[in-house]
């Protein structure tokens, strides 16, 4: 962002929409990797229910509940200066309508002190977009490849493929926008759907997987950062720190049973 602001607020997002600049997200789920990404000038960070996948060891999104988000979300918000702070309702706990997302919503909001809330669907959650929308608590919408519709949508697969699915996520898309939704994240779309999307709505996209027409991008912080052996077609890893973190380990391992670590440098001798 050209005028760099001290915290990045739901105004600003919309402002770099209208600038023509690109805004950038990653998730985060502990306090380092939320103040090295907050230090680097990451616009918005994405406490996202991919922890189920990245921290916790399942396969899927689905078993993640609200209380393993909150502690994740809260030491983001601590560490989050200037960032604009996301947190994702986990499923079951906003599906059956306006007054279990708000409750949902409200205690994220009050147990975290993260700026917004994040939650997948397209028409069929405006009503609770628009519920928190009046409650005063920022929401950014999430369609495309939704993760915790995986079974019914047959695994991840590219969403908005063929005219007759391309007009539905466009709807949908509006849909939630016109509920009060602050941004839309646009998850495996093909590019050229993103960008028509990106076109007609007055709030942000942010791509993943869905090419460089949004009007900003998103990546799972370990896919951006080789934290593993694979990473998705659409994440490029801007690093090796996985095999880096791995070289370190080794080498401590090495040298404590070696016996020279610790040496005089790094021990108290009065």
């Amino acid at each position: 962002m050209s005028q760099t602001p001290k915290r990045v607020r739901v105004h600003h997002l919309r402002e770099a929409k209208e600038r023509g600049e690109r805004l950038t997200m990653l998730t985060a789920y502990d306090a380092v990797t939320a103040s090295i990404f907050d230090a680097a000038g990451v616009d918005m960070l994405l406490v996202g229910d991919s922890i189920g996948n990245t921290m916790h060891g399942h396969t899927t999104t689905l078993p993640v509940t609200i209380d393993d988000m909150i502690p994740a979300a809260r030491a983001v918000a601590r560490s989050a200066h200037r960032a604009f702070v996301v947190v994702d309702l986990p499923f079951g706990t906003y599906e059956a309508g306006p007054a279990q997302a708000l409750e949902s919503a409200v205690r994220v909001m009050k147990e975290t002190g993260a700026a917004a809330v994040k939650f997948e669907g397209g028409k069929r959650v405006a009503p609770q977009i628009k519920a928190l929308t009046d409650a005063g608590i920022p929401v950014v919408g999430h369609l495309g490849y939704t993760p915790q519709s995986e079974h019914l949508l047959g695994g991840p697969r590219v969403q908005g493929r063929g005219d007759a699915a391309a007009e539905h996520l466009s709807e949908d898309a509006v849909a939630i926008a016109e509920a009060g939704a602050v941004a839309v994240v646009l998850e495996m779309v093909p590019a050229p759907v993103a960008e028509q999307i990106t076109e007609i709505l007055h709030v942000p996209t942010i791509g993943i997987g869905a090419g460089a027409g949004c009007d900003g991008q998103v990546l799972v912080w370990v896919d951006m950062a080789g934290m593993t052996d694979w990473s998705p077609r659409f994440a490029k890893r801007f690093g090796e720190v996985g095999a880096a973190l791995r070289a370190a380990a080794t080498a401590y391992v090495d040298e404590v049973r070696a016996g020279t670590f610790p040496d005089a440098d790094h021990q108290f001798d009065k």
